[in-house]
């Protein structure tokens, strides 16, 4: 049974919301380093830096963050920036869905062996699972889900969605 959870106006309005708080958050900065972990979460930090663009006259800065969301221990972390571009700046890192807290964990982990001015974590959906101590400090909506259910999310332009399966 599939269960459409968010529609494309309400994942619309969320990204607002988020890049606003992100914004009150970041409101002395020059530059925010917006860094958005492969898949869903890429998607989701371009909503919020569109934005962003809109409220604030400091650069945004889009980070792409890639890792083996099933072996990120393995494969390791790597972004498309270069340390020096995000050393003592501002960070939100982005996901789609925050589950096991385990994509989110090694990407702050990455963030953090770099002196940083502050890292803030960003998600559409907070299921509630995590196995690591880590939260989103801005999150579209949680949902107490069972251990079966999945959560998908589709950026479709002008379609986007969120499900429960």
């Amino acid at each position: 049974m599939i269960n459409r959870i968010l529609t494309h106006d309400q994942i619309q309005h969320i990204a607002k919301r988020i890049a606003y708080q992100i914004y009150e958050t970041n409101v002395d900065e020059k530059e925010i380093v917006v860094a958005g972990i492969n898949g869903g979460g890429d998607s989701f930090a371009k909503k919020i830096i569109t934005v962003l663009k809109k409220i604030t006259d400091a650069e945004i800065i889009l980070c792409k963050v890639d890792m083996d969301k099933k072996n990120p221990l393995e494969s390791g972390v790597s972004t498309s920036l270069k340390v020096e571009d995000y050393t003592n700046k501002s960070i939100v890192l982005v996901d789609d869905v925050l589950n096991s807290g385990t994509t989110l964990i090694y990407g702050t982990h990455h963030f953090l062996k770099t002196p940083i001015k502050q890292l803030k974590t960003a998600v559409l959906v907070n299921r509630n699972h995590k196995k690591y101590p880590i939260k989103a400090d801005f999150k579209g909506i949680s949902l107490s889900t069972s251990l079966n259910e999945h959560i998908k999310v589709d950026f479709e332009p002008k379609n986007n969605a969120v499900y429960l399966e």
